[in-house]
This record gives C-alpha cells, sequence and structure tokens, in this order.
C-alpha cells in the first residue's frame, strides 16, 4: 500500500461537530418553548439506493432534536400528484424544509417537482431560484453537497481565490452548482465530464481537483498535480470514489476518504440549512 503523504480531510469529524451545535441550538429552542426544526423527506418509488440515503438522513435529524415528516409515494405517481404533494409541504407552516429525493421516475418531470419547493424551504438547494443566488453568491440555500465542499475547503483554509480549479462532473445536483459556488468565490474553473477530450492534460493542471462522477477510479493518481487539493465526490459500488486514492495521496496536499470525506459534510449541510430555515419561521 502506498505510503499517505496527504493530509485527510476528515468530513466525518466536521459533520460530527456541525450536528453536535445544531442539537444543542435546538434543544435551547426547545427548552425556550419554540417547535423543533421539521424537514420533510419526499420519496418516489422503490430504489433501494434511495431509500437508505432517505432513512440515513432521517436518522441524523431526529438524533439532532428535528422533527420529521416522509412522504413515500409509489413509483407509479404522476408529475401533477407529486407537485400537488410538494405544494402542500410548502404551505405548511410546520415544515421548514423539503427534501426531494434524487432520481425520480423517468415518467415524471423532476424539474417541475423542485419548482414546486418554496424557496424558503429549499433546504437542498434545487430549485432555479437557489442556483440563481448561487452564481451570484448571495443570500439562499446552496446545494447540499457541493455547500458541504466549500464548508470543508473553509475549514482547512483553503482559499479558492484565484486558484485553477477543475470539477469533473456537470450533473445538477453537484457539478453544476459547485462550478457556480467556486466561480464566485473568485476560482477559475474548468468544468469537464467522461467525454471531455484529454481529461488528463485538464487535471494535471488542477490546483484544486473535485470528481463527483460516479465511475470508480476514473482519475490516476499519477495525473494528480503535486500539492493538489483533491476532493473526491464520487462514489460507486464497494465503497469507492472516482480517484485512485492511493496514487493521488502520495502527490495531493490535502485530500478527502471515500467514505468519509464529502458523504457526511451533504447530510449535515442539509440539516444545517433546515436549522436556518426554522430559524426564520419560528
Amino acid at each position: 500500500m502506498a505510503v499517505v503523504a496527504a493530509e485527510l480531510i476528515d468530513g466525518a469529524a466536521m459533520a460530527a461537530g456541525t450536528l453536535e451545535r445544531i442539537a444543542q441550538e435546538v434543544q435551547a429552542g426547545v427548552e425556550a418553548g419554540l417547535r423543533p426544526p421539521c424537514i420533510a423527506t419526499v420519496l418516489v418509488g422503490g430504489d433501494p439506493a434511495s431509500h437508505t440515503y432517505v432513512r440515513m438522513k432521517v436518522r441524523r435529524a431526529e438524533k439532532a432534536g428535528l422533527a420529521t415528516r416522509r412522504v413515500d409515494l409509489p413509483a407509479s405517481t404522476t408529475t401533477e400528484r407529486l407537485v400537488a404533494i410538494i405544494d402542500g409541504l410548502s404551505a405548511d407552516p410546520e415544515i421548514d424544509g423539503i427534501l426531494l429525493q434524487h432520481p425520480v421516475p423517468e415518467h415524471v418531470d423532476e424539474r417541475a417537482a423542485f419548482e414546486a419547493i418554496a424557496v424558503d424551504k429549499d433546504v437542498d438547494g434545487v430549485t432555479f431560484s437557489s442556483f440563481a443566488r448561487m452564481a451570484e453568491d448571495t443570500d439562499g440555500f446552496t446545494s447540499a453537497t457541493p455547500g458541504g465542499i466549500l464548508r470543508l475547503l473553509d475549514a482547512y483554509d483553503v482559499d479558492v481565490r484565484g486558484m485553477e480549479a477543475v470539477v469533473v462532473g456537470q450533473g445538477p445536483i453537484l457539478g453544476r452548482p459547485l462550478s457556480a459556488l467556486l466561480t464566485a468565490r473568485g476560482a477559475t474553473v474548468t468544468s469537464c465530464h467522461v467525454l471531455t477530450r484529454d481529461l488528463r492534460a485538464h487535471v494535471e493542471r488542477a490546483e484544486l481537483l473535485v470528481a463527483a462522477v460516479g465511475r470508480a477510479g476514473l482519475i490516476r493518481g499519477e495525473w494528480v498535480r503535486p500539492g493538489a487539493v483533491v476532493i473526491d465526490a464520487g462514489y460507486s459500488e464497494g465503497g469507492r470514489g472516482d480517484v485512485d486514492f492511493e496514487g493521488a495521496s502520495t502527490r495531493a496536499r490535502l485530500i478527502t476518504p471515500v467514505p468519509g470525506g464529502v458523504g457526511p459534510m451533504t447530510i449535515a449541510t442539509l440539516l444545517d440549512q433546515t436549522l436556518q430555515a426554522w430559524r426564520t419561521h419560528v
């Protein structure tokens, strides 16, 4: 096994600290006579991975003292029905945050469902309004995984201003919003994907490399620029990330493990943004 030269970015420890802070604030609010924050999760269909993710999010929320409301719908649910349910949650004064688990069945218009989420309850940062606020670096909720990544960078004193940043992955939940957030912070961002010609050449320039494709080992260790910061947000079956960890860790300055890096901060950011929404609602 290769010797690890890079410092590990410990997302699990940072997430634990965030959840403890959330729990303390929720407890103080409840003791003061306030209702606890409430997050509603909406899941359409029976995808096992999605059910696992929702259970994990609900468990973490309840452990931190938040109230939860689960809405599990059959795969046959229509777009119209889903939008009506989300409209109802958006209008419910007892709900602070709404999470629509991605992906939904193919026959459902996911974008229409996302847009039904009230902006002040879009704690997963998936609406067009949230995207626009991220791009302009104004107040609002960030997409949870990109927001978690920024928190990790801040915690490890990574100032992205002027940095050559390469984001591999253009998904609407991670790659695209993260590119916008990094650009708003002053990074010079190259947005790549699995069809990018000569991906290696782009990766080799990156002072900050973020991989978010979900293809195990896509980025080889020898491609990583010496001294780079490597954020591996990919996850494939078997618990492997997009980056060859052993090879990259001998060259990078900072690197996230998989698991234990980005994943825990996604949930922590989601719940912290629910707490922020709650503060404006009570």
